[in-house]
Formats: structure tokens, C-alpha cells, sequence
């Protein structure tokens, strides 16, 4: 249970942050009607889902052979994450942009895939991040993790969904400044566990 809620936590603090996917997300909820505005939270939570198991599995597998890359993941991971939460409190939020919604379902389902995996940002950012956490965790455990950092994606992008369906008038730039501060921290103190698992695998 203990590495399911750090899965949960940790991918919460990592999706939530302002981002291409977010401001799809967001935009939809603002411009569609709720059937419409979920479909393509739903879009999102698939293609962010799998970037996720690619991203941990995919370099869990190369560690498992190769030890020194396991380290390697692990102290360039614990800096990158570190970088991402300062960061996010270093950014300014952005206003949101309302441009025009897609027009059907397959519109929505391919620009959900744009912003996710031709998004090299996230990709890079995922595989370090998830990489790292991949390395850290014991081999028996890893599977609760992910399936923490899967289920937060759910959770997030459906609950943003409703957030703005419901309290559009009231969103302002402060509340989203809010979100990338938390984020911020939250990804920070997981960098610098990542950095003291570093630490105590070497000899």
C-alpha cells in the first residue's frame, strides 16, 4: 500500500502541473458540453496511461541487465526531477487560450495523442522521472507503483474535467499558480529521495 500511495502521489504531482495536456483538457471543458468534454479527458487518460508504461517498464527492463545504467537512471533522474519541481515554482501560469474544440470524436482522439506523445517534454521527462522511480523500487512492488501513477491520471484529468465543467466562471490564474506551486514541492521531495537512493547504493 505504501508504494501505491507514493505511485498516487507522485503521479498526481506529476500530471497536474500546467501543461499541453491540461490545457487540451481544459479548453474542452470550457468550449464542449460534458459527454463531449469527458470523451476527451478519456482520450487523454489512455495516450498518458501508456506513455506512463512505456516509460516505466520499457526502462525497468534495460536495468534489470545492465546495473551501472540502473545508478546512471538514478542520479541524472534525481536531478531532472528536481529541475522539473523548481521549475514549477518558477513559472509564471499562462493564460488559458480558448481556441476552437475539435470537431468529432477522431479529431479529438488524435490532437489527445499529439499532445502526449509527440510532446517530447513529457516523454523525456516521463522516462527520467519513471525510469528513476523504476530503478528505486523493488522488483515485487514496482506494479503497485505504476498502478498508482495510471489510477492518478484517471483521477486528475476526469476531476479537472468536472472542476471546469462546473466552476468555469471562477477559475482564475491564482488557483492554476496554486496547483504548479504544490506540484512543485511534492516533485522536489521526490527528487531528492531518488538522490538518497542514489547515495545509498553505492558502494
Amino acid at each position: 500500500m505504501n508504494y501505491f500511495l507514493q505511485g498516487l502521489t507522485m503521479g498526481l504531482a506529476y500530471v497536474a502541473p500546467i501543461g499541453l495536456q491540461n490545457l487540451f483538457v481544459i479548453n474542452a471543458a470550457l468550449q464542449n458540453k460534458r459527454g463531449k468534454a469527458f470523451f476527451t479527458a478519456a482520450a487523454v487518460i489512455f495516450f498518458d496511461v501508456t506513455l506512463a508504461l512505456a516509460c516505466f517498464f520499457g526502462i525497468g527492463a534495460l536495468m534489470e541487465n545492465f546495473p551501472w545504467l540502473q545508478k546512471f537512471i538514478l542520479l541524472i533522474g534525481s536531478f531532472v526531477v528536481v529541475f522539473i519541481g523548481i521549475g514549477l515554482l518558477r513559472t509564471k501560469t499562462k493564460e488559458i487560450s480558448h481556441q476552437n474544440a475539435a470537431k468529432n470524436k477522431r479529431q479529438v482522439v488524435f490532437s489527445a495523442c499529439i499532445v502526449t506523445w509527440c510532446n517530447p517534454q513529457a516523454i523525456i521527462d516521463g522516462t527520467m522521472m519513471l525510469g528513476a522511480f523504476s530503478a528505486a523500487l523493488p522488483p515485487n512492488q514496482s506494479i503497485w507503483f505504476i498502478f498508482g501513477v495510471c489510477l492518478a491520471s484517471c483521477l486528475w484529468f476526469s476531476g479537472l474535467t468536472v472542476l471546469i465543467s462546473v466552476f468555469r466562471e471562477r477559475l482564475n490564474e491564482r488557483v492554476l499558480r496554486g496547483i504548479n506551486l504544490i506540484c512543485g514541492v511534492v516533485i522536489i521531495f521526490y527528487g531528492l529521495k531518488l538522490f538518497w537512493s542514489f547515495i545509498r547504493m553505492l558502494p
